[in-house]
């Protein structure tokens, strides 16, 4: 993009980055790196993602008056640190968390030569979690306008543009020259396309082109996938960058300055200009424009995401290994094929563990699958530790199944005691819906890799995740036998699934009406599924939330993952029926 003369005026760059919640130190030493990257490709303006010195979402970390001050510290010292790294010349845009009267903020700074010249201070933080705070800003609040280069340009948060009128309306009332949000928006599956459209609609409103930049990276259960795009005031998307890696996206930009002068009180907000700079840009040759990312396939972009996840939780909380068991189904081979691609087969440890009714097949299509992926196997068995337990309480019927499940849990337990693994459990969104598991047993662990994973994007996830790797020319590292015989806990003689539970499509669908699209007994009932199955189904989720609430974290792909964004009483009399 070039000016009237033919030359670009400003050289932006996002850097879409990973940051780590509390780590003010580490996040401040990727700030100036990638700042120095960004200068080192000519840039005049680097902007980071919300939040981005203190990690997001900081959740009761914003309630400490000490973390905030430490973070507001922590700011004014990297304003310094990037002149002393040879930045100070740049304009660099970075969220912070601050605290004023009005409580803690979520906020944003604009720093150059060595100060900061401009804040923006979004809404209060209050025990701040994901899109549960609407109070997006204070009236009267200040909105800074930077000119920088004799281009104005306006700073928005993430929530932001998710409201009409707020602050992007108020900054095309007053007018700039380029809107920069700044975000921390976790990822959701299919949600590039919203993303993008709402980022158009918003450049629109605002009457300006707008930089869109997002954190990238896994926290507890969130995963961000960066993401990053730049679209023009009409719409036209300009640059974007690839999702779920740390990537500095770098535009030259024709922005012809409007000569807008708008100020004071506009639309609830103190609208006021900071100048920083009036002369425009000397002519320089622009970089050929960057190459528009384009969105992953679902099952890539669902893979992605849950080796993202698994990868920043094992390495942010100072893992250097995981161990899961191996059933030879298909559920803890997609976690182990993940849990090698995200930190390597050498730190994942795998662990067979029959009873008196484990299946050759089973223990066969474990060894194999560590056979392909290259992962530390291990047999345990747990007969005699069974035994024990039924012999000495008695046990017959259920108690003495989930005796086996437990004996397991205990082992993976005591592996990880021993030798300082985590723990991650096996199970899907399906099974943690309709309470397929065992408390204690496999139901234990400190991850979850597919918690909100239904069983049949597991199966379809195997199939993609083993093509890709033909494509390749790899060995696929799921063995055909895990995905094609009907899955089973093993837990009596002959024992399947289906002996429990509806066929898996057909749960799937039931569920995805109940608990992603909150819909009513009536509604499932108009929907077309049969009185029978719904009143099943609907008992057996009701009745599991205990469960739910005792399972370990895992990474969110979906609206409606539970313990985060799906949480019912335990103590609930209310049941969806007939009459309700």
């Amino acid at each position: 993009m070039r000016d009237d003369e033919g030359m670009p005026q400003l050289r932006l760059a996002l850097a879409q980055v990973d940051a780590c919640v509390g780590d003010l130190a580490g996040n401040a030493d990727l700030v100036v790196e990638w700042t120095r990257k960004g200068v080192q490709s000519g840039a005049h303006l680097v902007v980071f993602p919300e939040m981005v010195l203190t990690g997001y979402p900081v959740e009761d970390l914003a309630l400490r008056e000490s973390f905030a001050a430490a973070s507001r510290r922590a700011l004014d010292a990297l304003a310094g640190r990037l002149v002393d790294a040879g930045c100070g010349d740049a304009v660099v845009v970075v969220g912070y968390l601050d605290r004023d009267a009005a409580g803690p903020r979520n906020a944003a700074a604009v720093l150059h030569g060595g100060g900061v010249v401009a804040r923006y201070h979004k809404h209060h933080l209050p025990n701040y979690g994901v899109f549960d705070e609407f109070r997006y800003f204070v009236p009267g609040d200040e909105l800074p306008i930077v000119r920088v280069r004799g281009l104005d340009l306006g700073v928005v948060i993430c929530e932001d543009i998710w409201q009409d009128g707020g602050p992007i309306a108020a900054l095309g009332e007053a007018g700039v020259d380029l809107v920069l949000c700044v975000n921390g928006s976790p990822y959701e599956r299919s949600k590039d396309d919203v993303r993008r459209e709402l980022v158009a609609r918003r450049a629109a409103e605002a009457r300006a082109p707008m930089a869109y930049v997002n954190l990238v990276g896994g926290q507890d259960e969130l995963v961000f996938d960066g993401d990053s795009l730049v679209v023009s005031a009409d719409g036209e998307l300009l640059a974007r960058a690839p999702q779920f890696v740390e990537h500095l996206l770098v535009l030259d930009m024709d922005l012809p300055a409007g000569g807008h002068t708008g100020s004071g009180p506009i639309g609830g907000f103190d609208v006021r200009r900071a100048v920083l700079s009036e002369q425009a840009s000397a002519a320089y040759e622009p970089l050929p424009a960057p190459p528009v990312a384009e969105p992953l396939p679902d099952e890539a972009e669902v893979w992605s995401a849950l080796v993202t996840g698994l990868r920043d939780y094992v390495q942010k909380n100072g893992f250097k290994s995981v161990v899961l068991g191996l059933s030879g189904g298909i559920d803890s081979a997609v976690v182990a094929a993940l849990a090698v691609d995200a930190v390597g087969a050498a730190a994942v440890h795998g662990v067979s563990m029959p009873s008196q009714y484990s299946s050759e097949h089973s223990r066969g299509d474990a060894a194999e699958l560590a056979r392909r992926t290259g992962l530390h196997f291990s047999v345990q068995p747990i007969a005699d530790q069974v035994r024990v337990f039924v012999e000495q309480l008695g046990l017959t019927g259920l108690a003495e199944e989930n005796i086996q499940a437990r004996c397991r849990g205990m082992t993976l337990m005591a592996l990880s005691n021993q030798h300082g693994h985590l723990v991650l459990a096996t199970g899907n969104k399906t099974e943690l819906a309709v309470g397929y598991s065992t408390i204690y047993g496999d139901a234990v662990g400190g991850y979850a890799p597919i918690k909100d994973v239904p069983k049949t994007l597991v199966w379809q996830l195997a199939r993609w995740r083993n093509a890709e790797a033909e494509k390749r020319g790899e060995a696929p590292p799921i063995p055909e036998n895990s995905i094609s015989k009907p899955p089973s806990a093993e837990l009596r003689p002959g024992q399947l699934d289906a002996d429990s539970l509806p066929d898996y499509e057909l749960l799937d669908d039931v569920l995805d009406d109940y608990v992603e699209g909150d819909r009513g007994y009536a509604d499932l009932l108009e929907a077309g599924f049969a009185p029978e199955l719904v009143e099943r189904v609907l008992r057996m989720v009701d009745l599991a939330e205990y469960k739910r609430r005792q399972y370990p974290p895992g990474p969110k792909i979906t609206f409606k993952a539970f313990g985060r964004d799906r949480r019912l009483p335990i103590t609930n009399g209310w049941r969806e029926h007939a009459v309700g």
